[in-house]
């Protein structure tokens, strides 16, 4: 399972930006982190040496017993100082607002490999305080069968169980608002059960739509849920050494992995469905394409076709009406050629014997191209 970084990115970053600063400067900031965690960090301009960092934390479980100061369990504040003993100092009593105020003075570390190192392991302040709270927890439920409701987060809680045999089980009820969110986590919880059983070694896991034996009896409020109920086994050396800060923050952000995980599996199948949509829509344009251009093709021989049909029968009624029209003018040349006839010219000239001039014939036009032309012939009056 993704392990979410428990370190404090801002933290790191105002701290060293302090200790980086050529000249001392004042620092007061106040910060927000995972919803609920507040942090405070405060450094003076005459004492620059001295960082006094605080934190706020909600307790995991209003049934654990306070502490006798009112602020973190004896445990919780042995474990912070077996952890930054070389370089911070619990103040007592911490700053108001908050459960914990450290003083931090990297001064005694010389090698700035080594202040990058603390630095960066006071950024897992608030991985320490809760694993711790978590721990102390655990060992009040005793050898006795019992159950704990921790909230860490308020909208979603969770369960931790002793049983007979002294099995430590982390329970927790999954509520999803979108029903393909629901789809996507009923599948990713059962395949985590398979896997996760399938090794001896790994704690056993389940899952189950209804509450499991050890929630009977708790309120029907926090057992309504839409998602199941995710259980995981906790062994004695998970929660061992350094192994038990590890494992208090995965059971604290186990949760939000879920969310985070369904929705980049959602993200994911949705990209690879529209890929898989352009990759169909693209195939079906091609195919589109390649039966227009074939129908095209048809049509367009069918066009030319009919087209030349046309053209041949337009060509037909042309010719016929080009052969009437050059029959016409034939016709006309011919007739142009022929003699002209005067009508009653013949008969003045019977009448009136007319002497004093000469009327001359006009021969008839030749048949033919090798007969040459004829002369013109008068008739002599006669004395």
């Amino acid at each position: 399972m993704a392990f979410f970084s428990s370190g404090s990115r801002v933290l790191v970053e105002i701290l060293t930006r302090m200790q980086s600063a050529e000249r001392p400067m004042p620092v007061d900031h106040t910060f927000f982190e995972f919803g609920s965690i507040r942090y405070h960090v405060e450094a003076s301009v005459y004492d620059p040496e001295n960082v006094f960092l605080s934190i706020s934390t909600p307790s995991l479980s209003h049934e654990a017993a306070p502490s006798s100061s009112g602020g973190l369990p004896e445990l919780t504040l042995q474990e912070t100082r077996n952890t930054y003993g070389r370089f911070a100092e619990i103040v007592e009593p911490p700053r108001e607002g908050y459960v914990l105020t450290l003083k931090l003075n990297f001064s005694g570390l010389t090698r700035p490999k080594d202040r990058v190192k603390a630095i960066n392991q006071v950024s897992l302040l608030q991985s320490v305080v809760l694993s711790s709270q978590l721990k102390d927890m655990l060992g009040s439920l005793g050898s006795s069968p019992g159950t704990m409701r921790l909230v860490y987060n308020q909208r979603e809680p969770f369960f931790v169980s002793r049983t007979a045999d002294e099995t430590i089980h982390a329970i927790f009820p999954m509520r999803f608002r979108d029903d393909t969110d629901l789809a996507i986590a009923t599948s990713f919880f059962q395949e985590l059960q398979d896997v996760g059983n399938s090794f001896a070694r790994a704690p056993k896991c389940s899952w189950s739509p209804i509450p499991p034996p050890e929630l009977r009896g708790e309120n029907v409020h926090h057992l309504t849920t839409n998602g199941g109920f995710v259980s995981f086994g906790v062994l004695s050396r998970h929660v061992r050494g350094k192994r038990a800060a590890k494992t208090a923050w995965i059971l604290l952000n186990f949760q939000s992995y879920v969310k985070y995980h369904i929705k980049c599996t959602r993200s994911h199948v949705q990209s690879r469905m529209r890929e898989r949509l352009e990759t169909l829509t693209e195939a079906v344009r091609n195919a589109r394409l390649r039966g227009t251009n074939s129908d095209d093709k048809k049509r367009s021989s069918q066009v030319v076709k009919r087209t030349s049909k046309r053209r041949l029968v337009s060509l037909a009624k042309a010719s016929k009406k080009l052969h009437k029209g050059f029959r016409a003018v034939l016709d006309k040349m011919k007739r142009l050629r022929q003699r002209i006839r005067v009508k009653g010219l013949d008969r003045l000239r019977r009448q009136f014997q007319c002497r004093c001039f000469a009327v001359p014939r006009l021969p008839a036009p030749p048949r033919s191209r090798s007969r040459s032309r004829k002369e013109h012939r008068y008739h002599k009056q006669a004395e």
